[in-house]
């Protein structure tokens, strides 16, 4: 396997810091900004959008209008020779755009059809719990506090999919997204290790494409097109779909993508704990969601084990 360098971070900001570490470090903690706010968003956005329309035809038109829109952009600004990439780097960006937008984001989409938003928010937050363990899989030392830190969140996990087991909601819907949580932590663990375009943004381009066509086919073979009618869907998922094109996919998998070859996976895993607040107020303001005390629980238990591993792998 090719393991990709990957550009140093820059040191904390200091007033002796050069100019150079002050810019890198700024735009990594903007990145960061982005996808901790606009991430949290898109649980509430998904679940608007999957009332009216399938859930993979609408996956397939996201990552299909967002990653044209992201082409026509980097070729306009950076020239068209800016989405040149070799064989082997399309592979890996075709890759890592399956396992996380397909078998990540796509199970997600899915599972939100019957698993409250602010729920699906706080089960994806165990991403960074199973990154460390794929870490430890492939050979790298753990420290205590990081393995007591997975140990606790995956105790909060066992609490949040209790509702599963008492019916309250669709057990199926809550084991998607455990699987979409593990999916996207492999798609980036593997990202990491693999020939990757050199330019973040032709890799979207290209993860995105790849997962828009991806869910299309997934859709078609679902069956999924002969029963949306456009007329029947409502103007909260059209004005919920367009955000997720622009913010969701534009601009906040973007800035993923380029925090993944810029940033240590343990600090861009951040994001995990953010989202969810963000996710489970706007679920709760928004679509009237229930706050039962598995959620409160479970959810402040699991945060509570990403604190600690994030923490210790800084």
């Amino acid at each position: 396997m090719t393991t990709q360098s990957r550009p140093p971070v820059s040191p904390p900001l200091q007033d002796s810091a050069p100019p150079a570490a002050r810019s890198t470090s700024g735009a990594i903690w903007a990145a960061l900004g982005i996808v901790y706010v606009v991430w949290g968003s898109t649980y509430l956005a998904i679940r608007v959008v999957v009332e009216t329309i399938p859930p993979f035809l609408s996956a397939s038109a996201r990552f299909l209008v967002a990653g044209a829109l992201l082409a026509a952009l980097v070729a306009w600004r950076q020239g068209p020779s800016a989405l040149r990439v070799g064989g082997r780097q399309f592979a890996s960006a075709a890759l890592v755009g399956v396992l996380l937008l397909i078998g990540g984001n796509g199970l997600v989409v899915l599972a939100e059809r019957t698993v409250p938003s602010g729920l699906t928010a706080l089960l994806v937050a165990s991403v960074p719990l199973w990154v460390v363990l794929l870490r430890r899989a492939a050979g790298r030392r753990t420290p205590a506090a990081t393995v007591g830190g997975v140990l606790l969140g995956l105790v909060g996990l066992l609490v949040l999919t209790s509702p599963g087991l008492t019916g309250e909601v669709r057990l199926t819907g809550l084991l998607m997204v455990v699987a979409a949580a593990l999916v996207w932590a492999f798609g980036s663990f593997l990202a990491g290790y693999l020939p990757m375009p050199a330019n973040p943004f032709a890799a979207s381009v290209y993860e995105m494409l790849t997962a828009g066509v991806g869910a299309g086919l997934l859709a078609l073979a679902r069956g999924e097109q002969r029963h949306f009618d456009p007329a029947a869907v409502s103007t909260a998922s059209w004005f919920a779909l367009a955000y997720l094109f622009t913010f969701g996919s534009l601009v906040a998998f973007t800035a993923y993508a380029w925090l993944l070859q810029r940033a240590p996976l343990p600090l861009v895993a951040t994001y995990a704990y953010v989202n969810p607040v963000v996710a489970v107020v706007l679920g709760w303001l928004i679509l009237a969601e229930p706050l039962t005390w598995p959620i409160v629980l479970g959810g402040a238990i699991v945060v509570a084990g990403v604190c600690l591993v994030v923490r210790t792998e800084r």
